[in-house]
């Protein structure tokens, strides 16, 4: 095996190289495992199992680890030569602590991923090298020695279809569904998004290549499949023609989740082959029953929209994760009490309240800064559950306590029993499981703040008194 300590210029053959998925510690937490357990099934962000396929491909020995589902012993990668690191903001701070580890072990250390790509001045401080966008292009080049800036700025893959599948064989921790990306990024633009700024055009694979890979996955015996396009039902054509090739070549899953928009129940024949392909689990952005805010952050989705898309994926059978924003400019409390009752009347399979997060680079997080509302927090905070910013019509602290209580009304153990009514047993079990998840949960943020050792949620308790 070769090895590289120091000169990072030579090429390296049949060189070890570990990617690692970091995990805050809120969710390294046993509470927080276990509710995100429930929630949905484990599985593994693509890009480290595409680019270890290309470096697998090269002649190099890859792993992959997902810190989320497992405790990782790092002192048992010190026989790797490159230790690569996916950051989204919220595991930043935990990948910094990491790459300083194995720099300390004269490691060669690579950053990636959509924080890195934000902020890659930041980043390098904790690397040798960090590369801004879409990595397939470099990562050879780069794990060998052939580009040796400090930042690497990528260009984005015009054609998809040339890059390889995910390879899951490289994953090294527990991964029950495959995540499929059949496009990257996002026709839309709201205001706080990240990833239609890193991922940029909006680019689509053919539906052919998607089935590929599909059939991939149902020879490695997965039974659960997640879209994880920002909106797989944007190019409605598009999506058709890959719903009815998985139907017509058997290879329809136990359960596939995907992102859409309330858009979706303007077509009848787009829901019906959803239900017949087993896309029954889908996560749309609602965000708020105030139409200012939906204008505010650019949503272009009117109330009615989303009325009539409740209604029509119940009608299917599809279960609807409904997404809410809590915190923006032209929200108050009562209007995000209206929203988590509007999702549970609508019955909602789940909930996802998101506090408003500002992300480097966006023009949220520009607005907030230019208005002087950021609080202090480090970027382990930034995970849409802990408050940043000062909000225009509440305290930080009486917003924060806003997420808690949505959580604790929306999963309450009555509306347990709705869901197995209309979802059936499997459904209704998981909502019982989030049930005692929120309660733990909402246990956890009471006593954390009370207590006065510099946690977050007793923090921003005292800057709102």
């Amino acid at each position: 095996m070769g090895i590289l300590r120091n000169n990072f210029k030579k090429r390296v053959i049949n060189t070890k190289i570990i990617f690692i998925v970091p995990t805050s510690a809120i969710r390294r937490n046993p509470i927080y495992r276990f509710g995100s357990l429930i929630y949905g099934h484990s599985n593994s962000i693509t890009g480290p199992l595409i680019l270890g396929k290309i470096l697998k491909d090269k002649g190099h020995d890859v792993e992959v680890y997902e810190e989320l589902y497992n405790t990782l012993d790092f002192n048992k990668f010190l026989d790797a030569d490159i230790i690569m690191l996916y950051t989204m903001t919220s595991n930043s701070t935990r990948a910094y602590e990491i790459g300083d580890y194995f720099k300390s072990k004269n490691k060669k250390v690579v950053i990636g991923g959509m924080h890195a790509s934000g902020v890659p001045e930041e980043a390098i401080k904790h690397a040798d090298q960090v590369v801004v966008g879409e990595a397939e292009k470099v990562i050879s080049d780069i794990a060998e020695g052939k580009i040796t800036d400090k930042i690497v700025y990528s260009p984005y893959v015009e054609n998809l279809d040339e890059i390889p599948f995910p390879d899951y064989t490289l994953l090294k921790t527990p991964c029950s569904a495959a995540n499929v990306m059949t496009s990257r990024g996002c026709p839309f633009s709201c205001i706080f998004c990240t990833t239609s700024r890193m991922f940029h055009p909006y680019r689509k694979r053919s539906p052919d290549n998607v089935i590929e890979e599909l059939r991939l996955y149902k020879k490695l015996g997965f039974k659960y499949v997640n879209f994880e396009d920002d909106n797989f039902t944007a190019d409605k054509d598009r999506a058709k023609e890959i719903l009815r090739k998985m139907i017509e070549n058997n290879l329809v899953f136990k359960e596939t989740f995907f992102f859409g928009r309330t858009d979706m129940a303007n077509d009848e024949e787009l829901l019906d082959l959803l239900h017949r392909a087993h896309l029954n689990r889908v996560l749309v952005g609602i965000e708020s029953l105030n139409q200012e805010s939906l204008d505010y952050i650019n949503k272009k989705q009117k109330i009615s929209d989303i009325e009539e898309c409740a209604a029509a994926l119940l009608k299917h059978k599809i279960k609807l994760i409904a997404s809410i924003v809590l915190g923006l400019d032209t929200d108050n409390q009562e209007d995000i009490k209206r929203s988590v009752n509007f999702c549970k009347n609508i019955n909602a399979y789940q909930l996802q309240p998101a506090i408003l997060t500002p992300y480097p680079k966006t023009p949220l997080y520009e607005q907030l800064v230019k208005e002087n509302r950021m609080l202090d927090n480090d970027w382990e905070s930034f995970d849409m559950m802990v408050v940043n910013f000062v909000p225009k019509k509440m305290s930080p602290w009486d917003l924060q306590n806003e997420f808690f209580h949505a959580v604790k009304s929306f999963y309450s153990f009555a509306s347990s029993f709705k869901i197995f009514k209309y979802f059936g047993f499997d459904a209704g079990m998981r909502r019982l499981g989030l049930w005692i998840a929120s309660l733990l949960g909402n246990l956890g943020f009471k006593i954390a703040s009370k207590t006065h050792n510099g946690n977050i949620y007793n923090k921003l308790k005292e800057i709102s008194n």
